[in-house]
């Protein structure tokens, strides 16, 4: 286990973000462990080399995600994992800035597997004309690129795709996992798409069962693109 930290660099407003990023890598990592009592103030300040005031703010960054908790006369302690808040997008992007991160990628599916086909149905229902106009014009995107692939641009297309999906379903409880895509989608799909296979047959079914309002459509489509992920992540291990 390594408790040593390197020195801070950057501007000044964003130290205690790069503060708590460092701290939570190791928290994240299990080289802190749960329960740990984190090195002192004095310690954590003279190894970052950073103002009290700078790791003050980057300890209760991570208190707000659920990673460290404070108590007089004991110190800072590592809170036990069910206790981090996975769904937080910039923990998420500390996460995942780990790498190897295929079961960070599995996890993710799994998820996306027990929500996704629900929201999908919902979007069919209850998209505004609004949202199925941009729909539309997000969907095109893909189709044109489908067919010409640009990695990047698949990507973003994809990403925006899905995320218009949920915050399409009119319901409020859905929102959360549209904030969530923007983090975890970008990179998902980067790893299980890398050669190119874009599922656009899947997504095709997807977008025609939610222009036309057809919310079981909806949901068998999005169950068959969800099992081409499964495959293709698989494949990609």
């Amino acid at each position: 286990m390594n408790n040593t930290f390197l020195k801070i660099a950057g501007e000044k407003r964003s130290l205690h973000v790069q503060v708590a990023r460092e701290i939570a890598r190791k928290i994240l990592s299990f080289e802190l462990p749960q329960d740990k009592i984190i090195p002192s103030e004095v310690v954590l300040c003279e190894q970052f080399k950073v103002s009290r005031t700078a790791l003050r703010e980057a300890i209760k960054l991570l208190s707000s995600k659920g990673l460290l908790e404070s108590k007089p006369k004991v110190g800072t302690r590592v809170r036990s994992r069910e206790s981090w808040n996975f769904l937080d997008p910039q923990l998420l992007l500390w996460l995942t800035d780990l790498g190897d991160n295929e079961r960070v990628y599995q996890e993710f599916l799994a998820l996306r597997r027990a929500i996704e086909p629900g929201a999908v149905a919902l979007a069919a229902t209850n998209a505004t004309a609004e949202q199925r106009v941009l729909l539309s014009a997000i969907f095109q995107e893909m189709d044109e690129i489908s067919k010409n692939f640009d990695a990047e641009r698949w990507a973003e297309a994809d990403l925006q795709f899905h995320r218009l999906i949920f915050l399409s379903t009119g319901n409020n409880f859905y929102l959360p996992f549209a904030n969530i895509l923007e983090t975890m989608f970008r990179k998902f799909i980067s790893y299980s798409s890398g050669n190119g296979d874009t599922c656009i047959h899947d997504h095709t079914a997807i977008y025609n069962a939610i222009m036309s309002g057809d919310s079981h459509k909806a949901r068998q489509a999005n169950i068959s693109l969800l099992k081409e992920c499964t495959q293709r992540l698989a494949m990609s291990a």
